[in-house]
């Protein structure tokens, strides 16, 4: 079953009876086992890889009087908040939308707050990595980012690259039309080269020159705020995920929330185009 994620490697290799419960009380009321989890309600089947879309960060800080800055603040950490849930929950990969390619089309104020906002986000990750044995990824085309913040960014992935734990995706400066553009560049400088022939050109190769190429496909997307679109995000990776919308802003996503997703997760029936077989009674 190499979609779910059975159990954390670091719990397996606790031998004590007090580790255990220790680890366990990180998960809250949560025990993973087998590659289930259970609270006291049926058993679920973990995806392996989940994308979110963080959105709503401004329309919450409005609800609450606040500039849109200040949701853009707490969004950040909850996301910190989310990245230790989904890990003892069991997630192997989580990928995040920090900023699209559109997304410059914002205010100057805010993009300067976000911009500020990242350069802070990204010192902290580079201790939190090294604290949580998270592998950091990044997605996207850091060129039109600051000098300074892709030394951080360049930092972080650097730093992070031997770790075990959560593979942590983040994509800033992303768009999934970009993504696929640049990597039609590459893969037809590598044909006039003489590296590639068109002929041997097939999906595996050509997913191999996206930013997501050491990373399978997500299982699982969520979106929140209540919006129902892609706004450009991996859709040449999505191709066969299940989509779970929520109302939930992103600042006031919590575990349970990410529960709930999986509980829906756990209703699809995955046939990725093919029939589901009959069985006989």
């Amino acid at each position: 079953m190499a979609e779910y994620r059975y159990m954390r490697a670091r719990v397996l290799k606790q031998s004590t009876k007090d580790t255990w419960l220790r680890q366990m009380d990180v998960c809250g009321s949560l025990c993973v086992t087998g590659g289930y989890m259970e609270e006291g309600r049926e058993a679920l089947r973990i995806p392996q890889h989940v994308a979110i879309i963080l959105d709503g960060n401004g329309r919450w800080a409005k609800s609450k009087g606040m500039p849109r800055n200040y949701g853009h603040s707490r969004g950040a950490k909850n996301l910190e908040v989310i990245c230790e849930d989904a890990y003892n929950i069991g997630i192997k990969y989580l990928t995040v939308y920090l900023f699209s390619t559109e997304n410059w089309k914002r205010s100057k104020d805010e993009v300067d707050g976000l911009m500020r906002l990242f350069r802070s986000y990204t010192k902290t990750c580079i201790k939190t990595a090294q604290k949580n044995n998270m592998k950091v990824r990044v997605l996207g085309d850091p060129t039109a980012l600051d000098p300074d913040l892709q030394e951080s960014l360049r930092k972080l992935v650097d730093s992070s690259k031997d770790n075990t734990g959560l593979n942590f995706q983040i994509a800033i400066n992303y768009g999934s039309r970009d993504e696929i553009v640049r990597a039609i560049r590459h893969l037809m400088a590598d044909c006039l080269d003489g590296k590639v022939k068109p002929e041997e050109i097939t999906e595996e190769m050509f997913s191999g020159y996206l930013d997501t190429r050491e990373v399978p496909d997500p299982d699982l997307l969520i979106r929140t705020s209540g919006e129902l679109r892609l706004s450009n995000y991996l859709m040449w990776q999505l191709a066969y995920t299940e989509f779970y919308f929520t109302d939930i802003p992103w600042p006031a996503f919590t575990k349970e929330e990410l529960i709930k997703a999986i509980e829906q997760y756990n209703k699809r029936d995955r046939r990725f185009g093919g029939v589901k077989e009959e069985q006989n009674v």
